[in-house]
């Protein structure tokens, strides 16, 4: 099979099975993160050298337990605040040209956070004021595949200045500006026609965050592979690679999705 027509087969199957789970119910989103959470695990067991079945145990288990407790505000803000504290310490990393490794107790203190805390927050992000609301994830879904499409499309056409040439050379300045910028838009259109929200300004926050975190975790991700030298995370999806491949913007958005979340409460249980 042609190798175009395969990665656009495996990738609309990906988007309709996404899609279809998170639009049909809380239970089977949280189902399908699951299965994507094991499959994950396998493939960061191998690139970071983690001992799999220990790692596999521990995620189920704390999975399975603390996917819907979302109004538990005290464990909602330490899954949060631990995996905002690892998703920058491996911006750190990404910058740190000279570090390439990390010790044994550090690797798996970064599967805790930077995988199995971030899968059990992406369930509460799509929690409204009046429940689950599958818009609320769809939407910011659409604004990492609106960065990630522009972001190329500008950075093929206009693209000069290299963003993180050691990393990733395709990756450009004005790619990166573009990306933005049709995120916001993207932003604005979503909460006004499709969320229908009335503070336009939450929908713009959350798009500057989406650009700049799920080019970040894009980079991330290949960082680690190269330090790997791997191609991809895996083999799961035909023409695309693993679920770390594809989930890389997504794991690396969440953890600050639910900090914006969590700042706005605070700040109104406090006022």
């Amino acid at each position: 099979m042609n190798e175009t027509l395969k990665r656009a087969i495996s990738g609309a199957v990906y988007i309709i099975l996404l899609l279809t789970c998170i639009l049909y119910s809380r239970e089977s989103l949280a189902l399908l993160f699951g299965i994507f959470l094991g499959i994950a695990v396998y493939e960061f067991s191998k690139i970071l050298h983690l001992n799999f079945w220990v790692c596999l145990i521990v995620s189920i288990a704390s999975y399975y337990y603390l996917w819907d407790k979302e109004n538990w505000f005290i464990t909602r803000t330490v899954l949060t605040v631990t995996s905002s504290t690892v998703a920058i310490k491996l911006i750190f990393y990404l910058f740190n040209l000279k570090k390439t490794n990390f010790h044994f107790i550090t690797r798996y203190f970064l599967w805790i956070g930077y995988l199995l805390f971030t899968f059990i927050l992406t369930n509460y992000v799509p929690m409204g004021i009046n429940g689950y609301n599958p818009k609320i994830l769809i939407s910011i879904l659409i604004l990492i595949w609106t960065n990630d499409t522009f972001a190329y499309l500008v950075g093929k056409n206009f693209g000069k200045r290299k963003l993180f040439p050691v990393i990733s050379p395709k990756k450009t300045i004005e790619g990166f500006i573009g990306g933005l910028i049709f995120a916001v838009i993207s932003g604005l259109i979503l909460s006004h026609y499709y969320i229908g929200a009335k503070n336009l300004y939450f929908w713009v926050i959350i798009a500057v965050i989406v650009s700049i975190f799920s080019t970040l975790g894009d980079l991330v991700e290949s960082k680690f592979k190269r330090v790997a030298g791997i191609k991809d995370s895996g083999k799961i999806m035909p023409g695309h690679g693993g679920i770390l491949d594809r989930l890389d913007s997504i794991i690396f958005v969440i953890p600050f999705i639910n900090l914006f979340y969590l700042i706005l409460h605070y700040l109104q249980y406090v006022s």
